[in-house]
């Protein structure tokens, strides 16, 4: 079928990366747990019954409406709270808030650089992530002693992928303040973190916007919805829309192998670490720091084909039967918390999105045999929810044909399509946005890639040029040696005699003080 040969194309990054960038943009609080419905016999479809078992389920934080006496319809409408910025913005490094930052910055040792492991180093001495602070981690298994990391996000030890790609930038963070540090020595320690924050920050963007979306949505929704680049634009709201961060962008969970594979460096099968069952990697950090670092799961991410999600089975058992939620204490499914989120926070249904996106409403049975790569699934859908007015939009859209080029359906593709160009163009901090970055500057990021950033951390040698398209190693691998490399001499400066830097113990103190208030 096309839509299992255009996913057999993408590499296991492909389902990582919205993983990772999905997290930049929003994290929902809950609240009180409820009961919610559990699936039935047929996976996937929710029957409107509670005959066999519930599971709990809890319900999101509403965000308080401000100005109630200008508008009554908003006012009464409730809205989910956004805990961290929804900018892409490098907030999984470096965290939302000043108390989560404090935490993760080096602030000892007058470097710029983020803290990392006390304890433990890599194979070959590269750092690991720290520790949180907590007697009684989540994380312990065992006799292993090794309790969560501590990164930007706190969801950093859902999976072991995710995990080691939230290690790859704080490598490359501290690799890049080391440099610019050798370069500018009357830089301070905050101008040094800064700038690499601002490096790093950029760097997300350009992944994410020239390398992943164009490949999801395909050329034709890039070009027609998101387009180049004009500039920061004060109209356009930034903010995370209900619907991509609770339908649209969890199009990824389809994407998910039930097995994590640890290749060695020959790409195949590791001699000393086996592959591993999905959940086996739900908080086990303990297993990169036991059990060879990130490098064999990086290898596996990249010699891997992305899972194609079919439209009679859209999640592999590892999430509707295994996964782990660490408020509830029992095995959870996602399919079912998905569709459940979506209606806790209000979600129009399917019918009602693709009038938005300006697609055909879905009337009768042959309309949605049209639109769904499955006739049979069409049918099953049809008759559990009776009328196409009331599927859930998260569903729809999994169901939906891939579009010409993409990896999801229209409605998905344009929803995606929004969301991205309103990130952009509602961020006044864009990288390409005037005053960010020197043109000179801006070539050095435009040579960054995934694949380079992968060989500039890690002790992998072999590499696919773009780290989203599938190739059989060895074609297509190239040595990291040929990828081209970002130049930090863009970021050179000449003292002047004029600039007031910060004395640095003052600095110090100042960040101490901060961080106190904070706590």
């Amino acid at each position: 079928m096309e839509r299992t040969r255009r996913w057999k194309q993408m590499r296991r990054c492909s389902h990582l990366f919205p993983w990772c960038s999905g997290h930049h943009i929003r994290l929902t609080r809950e609240r009180s747990p409820v009961p919610s419905l559990k699936l039935g016999g047929n996976k996937f479809f929710f029957p409107f019954d509670c005959a066999q078992s519930c599971l709990p389920f809890n319900r999101s934080l509403p965000a308080c409406f401000n100005g109630f006496g200008r508008d009554i319809l908003q006012a009464m409408q409730q809205q989910q709270m956004n805990a961290i910025t929804s900018f892409i913005d490098g907030s999984v490094v470096y965290g939302s808030g000043p108390k989560v930052n404090n935490l993760l910055r080096d602030l000892c040792g007058l470097n710029g650089k983020l803290t990392v492991n006390e304890h433990f180093k890599d194979p070959k001495g590269r750092p690991y992530l720290p520790f949180e602070e907590s007697l009684q981690s989540v994380c312990l298994h065992g006799e292993e002693n090794v309790a969560c990391f501590r990164a930007g996000d706190s969801r950093v030890n859902e999976g072991l992928p995710l995990t080691s790609l939230h290690l790859l930038w704080l490598r490359q963070h501290n690799q890049i303040a080391e440099t610019l540090k050798h370069l500018n020595g009357h830089w301070n320690a905050e101008t040094i973190y800064e700038e690499t924050r601002k490096i790093i920050g950029a760097l997300h963007q350009i992944i994410t916007m020239r390398d992943y979306v164009p490949k999801i949505i395909g050329k034709e929704f890039f070009d027609n919805y998101i387009g180049p680049y004009g500039g920061y634009d004060p109209t356009v709201d930034p903010s995370a829309s209900n619907v991509f961060a609770t339908a649209a962008f969890r199009f990824g969970h389809a994407t998910i192998s039930p097995v994590v594979r640890r290749l060695n460096a020959s790409y195949q099968e590791h001699e000393s670490f086996p592959s591993l069952k999905l959940h086996e990697t739900f908080f086990s950090p303990w297993r990169i720091i036991k059990e060879g670092g990130i490098d064999p799961i990086v290898r596996g991410a990249l010699g891997t084909q992305a899972a194609a999600p079919h439209s009679n089975k859209l999640l592999t058992d590892e999430l509707t039967e295994r996964l782990i939620v660490l408020s509830i204490p029992q095995d959870m499914d996602l399919a079912s918390l998905n569709l459940q989120r979506g209606r806790d926070h209000g979600l129009p249904g399917y019918n009602d999105w693709r009038d938005f996106c300006g697609l055909e409403r879905i009337r009768t049975l042959e309309d949605f045999k049209q639109v769904v790569s499955d006739a049979s699934v069409a049918e099953r859908i049809l008759q559990l929810y009776k009328h196409p007015d009331n599927i859930d939009i998260w569903l729809g859209g999994l169901v939906e044909t891939f579009s010409p080029g993409s990896r999801t359906g229209p409605m998905f593709s344009c929803l995606i399509a929004k969301q991205m160009k309103a990130l952009r163009d509602g961020d006044r901090f864009w990288w390409e946005a005037d005053g960010m970055f020197s043109q000179e500057q801006r070539d050095e990021l435009l040579k960054v890639s995934l694949s380079k950033i992968i060989c500039e951390n890690t002790d992998i040698t072999e590499v696919p040029p773009d780290a989203f398209i599938f190739g059989k190693y060895p074609s297509g691998y190239v040595s990291c040696n040929n990828l081209p490399a970002m130049n930090l001499e863009a970021w050179r400066e000449e003292k002047s005699e004029d600039t007031n830097i910060i004395p640095k113990a003052e600095l110090i103190i100042d960040k101490t003080k901060e961080g106190d208030k904070q706590g």
